[in-house]
């Protein structure tokens, strides 16, 4: 059975921190693939977003995925996904990791997520049955942070936590897509 990982997000853009996340999951984790699930539209995001602003993250989605693919198409086992592109939205994670386990049923799939979403990971539309069914990789957001450092409770799940492998030795990449808009749009 092959192993692949789940690394969602809008990647708008994709930046290096993305992308050395990918070749250090890839190269320090028992999954045989990686996918960077290009998303149309983030369900927690689309509520502070402006209907213009979703439209627009929707429109520019090929131009996303193009980013992502040029940005990964030289790491093995590393691969840009529009899987999520063709499911009705919002894009709920739970609907997603169904939907490709439908669609491949010979894989076994992992969540990766940073420690930034496992905080609000009981928001997220049936997170239960994610960590019932799923792994969920959790890599680090902030500087310092390990799998005995993070500021995170696991008893605010409300449901059993054995499927959590917190990456351990994962590198802190000081960077985020939304500093990047910011710093283009200032200038």
């Amino acid at each position: 059975m092959r192993r692949i990982g789940i690394y969602g997000g809008s990647f708008n853009p994709v930046h290096f921190g993305h992308v050395g996340l990918a070749k250090w999951v890839i190269g320090h984790t028992d999954l045989d693939e990686l996918w960077l699930m290009v998303s149309p539209l983030n369900p927690l995001k689309a509520n502070v977003q402006s209907s213009d602003s979703a439209t627009d993250l929707s429109a520019n989605f090929q131009s996303r995925l193009a980013a992502v693919r040029e940005a990964v198409k030289d790491i093995p086992g590393v691969k840009a996904s529009d899987f999520e592109f063709s499911l009705p939205r919002p894009s709920y994670t739970a609907n997603t990791l169904r939907a490709l386990q439908n669609a491949y049923p010979e894989c076994e799939f992992t969540l990766v997520i940073g420690e930034d979403n496992l905080a609000i990971f009981p928001k997220w539309r049936e997170y239960e049955y994610i960590l019932q069914h799923f792994r969920v990789f959790v890599y680090p957001r902030h500087a310092g942070t390990s799998s005995s450092g993070h500021s995170f409770s696991e008893s605010s799940l409300n449901s059993p936590a054995k499927n959590l492998v917190f990456l351990a030795g994962a590198p802190y990449f000081d960077i985020s897509s939304t500093e990047l808009r910011n710093a283009r749009s200032s200038e």
